[in-house]
């Protein structure tokens, strides 16, 4: 993929960051002040989240209001939303993928569009690498390693209760479709890469298996399967794919160099895509890319920015 060749279309119309500004989805565009690294961004009614580096290993979720607000909450590290922008959780976790040294315990919280007083919140102080996976209905999916071995588990949790549920049906899982149907279950990792699992959440049913990419993410029908290599090491992904669910058979499949993918709706993707300058620490020219998964037709979505950080909301 060559970003400079493709015509350039309409915004993303999901949430998404260019420099420091929130934009997309329902909402003003949004500045997050700070100077610190964005890591991701979301949408809650109007607001914008972002959790950001405070450190060289401490984070924060920072939420801004269309006036200029700021609530700030301690070592938030991973965020998800709805994608009617109704609620937001997020996870306070200590993990080693940013720097510092994995710790035990972890937060996770839940809020609502419009809701007063504090965030529900769930303490887990036995728990290792918490993560927010799905915000689907009334209940948050999250995952969590009991015993700092990497084997991760699935729980659900309905925000004002004292306990989650542990979800039996998925073991080590990497992504939770928005419906809660559907869910990627890492079932390897080693030095050469990984095998996922495409699974049906509520019978644990497996719907296909790949050892060439790792799923991150499913179209709201979940129909699509997105994803990058089974194995990630380096500056950024050289291939970008969307898979059948239930067939694991490739779709489509894109090569360059890549940061992130994401989806838009059922029949479109975004990508973070990088052109000239790849791997310098400047003059590093990005866009995000609208892919068409019916035609395999792309376009900018938007302009070619230089040293200008891009990211997919949730």
């Amino acid at each position: 993929m060559d970003i400079a060749k493709l015509d350039e279309g309409r915004a993303p119309q999901i949430p998404h960051l260019v420099g420091r500004e929130v934009r997309g989805g329902a909402g003003s565009s949004i500045k997050i002040p700070g100077s610190g690294n964005i890591l991701t961004i979301g949408r809650l009614d109007t607001a914008a989240l972002a959790v950001v580096m405070t450190g060289e290993s401490q984070t924060e979720l920072l939420k801004v209001d269309g006036t200029g607000d700021v609530r700030r909450t301690p070592d938030v590290t991973s965020l998800v939303t709805k994608a009617d922008q109704s609620a937001a959780a997020y996870a306070a976790s200590r993990l080693s993928n940013l720097g510092g040294s994995r710790e035990k315990g972890g937060i996770v919280y839940a809020e609502t569009a419009g809701m007063s007083g504090s965030p529900k919140s769930l303490e887990l102080p036995e728990a290792w690498s918490v993560q927010v996976l799905a915000y689907v209905g009334s209940k948050v999916y999250y995952r969590a390693d009991s015993d700092d071995t990497g084997a991760w588990k699935l729980y659900s949790w309905v925000p004002g209760e004292s306990r989650p549920t542990l979800v039996k049906t998925v073991a080590s899982p990497s992504a939770v479709s928005r419906d809660g149907r559907v869910a990627s279950s890492v079932n390897l990792i080693n030095d050469s890469g990984s095998c996922s699992s495409m699974v049906d959440v509520a019978s644990g049913k497996q719907f296909s298996r790949t050892c060439d990419y790792w799923v991150t993410g499913f179209t709201p029908d979940t129909a699509t399967a997105v994803g990058g290599p089974a194995y990630g090491d380096g500056y950024c992904n050289m291939v970008q794919v969307a898979l059948d669910t239930r067939t694991g058979k490739v779709i489509r499949e894109w090569n360059g160099c890549f940061l992130q993918i994401g989806v838009e709706d059922d029949q479109h993707v975004l990508i973070v895509a990088v052109g000239e300058g790849q791997g310098e620490e400047t003059n590093v020219k990005r866009a995000i890319v609208r892919c068409d998964l019916t035609t395999a037709t792309c376009e900018r979505a938007t302009p070619i920015l230089t040293d200008t950080s891009l990211d997919l909301g949730t």
